[in-house]
């Protein structure tokens, strides 16, 4: 069960996942082993599904980023399958989501520039005859990145069911 302390590590380790056992030792009443227990529970459960880190895209050449909507021709189980794979193998793409409305989906793309951005999208459409058409919109400037998400105080979650080991 998810109880306040994985919980707060949680949350803890949004912020900073190279925070050690005993360094949360600091911010938590809880021993190190415990903690250590508790991370291993919640990775085997599936709670935490990886350590990433986050990098600066303007420090390793790749300032740019484009948010792209897609809509595809035809929905069927086969052509989605292999579009969502291609799109999953491109190092470009950050993200994707299926959504629902007029776009079927929403893309965040890194590029260095518009020019290899511009010969990305050329691949995409050309490797790719069930896309309709695209939308694309250029950050001008990154507000808030971020994939933490908010752990509200004792309200049940799915990950209140995990087992306890």
């Amino acid at each position: 069960m998810l109880d306040q302390f994985d919980r707060s590590l949680l949350r803890l380790l949004q912020e900073n996942a190279d925070l050690t056992s005993e360094q949360l030792t600091e911010w938590l009443p809880l021993s190190q082993s415990a903690i250590q227990r508790r991370l291993k529970r919640l990775r085997d459960a599936g709670v935490i599904e990886r350590t990433i880190a986050v990098i600066a895209p303007g420090k390793v050449g790749r300032p740019n980023t484009f948010v792209v909507s897609i809509q595809v021709e035809r929905e069927t189980p086969d052509r989605q399958r292999a579009f969502r794979a291609w799109l999953v193998a491109q190092d470009c793409i950050q993200q994707v989501f299926y959504v629902t409305g007029d776009t079927d989906y929403i893309l965040i793309v890194n590029a260095l520039d518009t020019e290899t951005y511009d010969q990305f999208m050329s691949e995409l459409v050309g490797k790719n005859p069930n896309v309709k058409r695209f939308t694309t919109h250029v950050a001008l400037a990154i507000i808030k990145r971020g994939l933490s998400l908010a752990l509200p105080e004792g309200e049940p979650v799915e990950a209140d069911r995990i087992p306890s080991n």
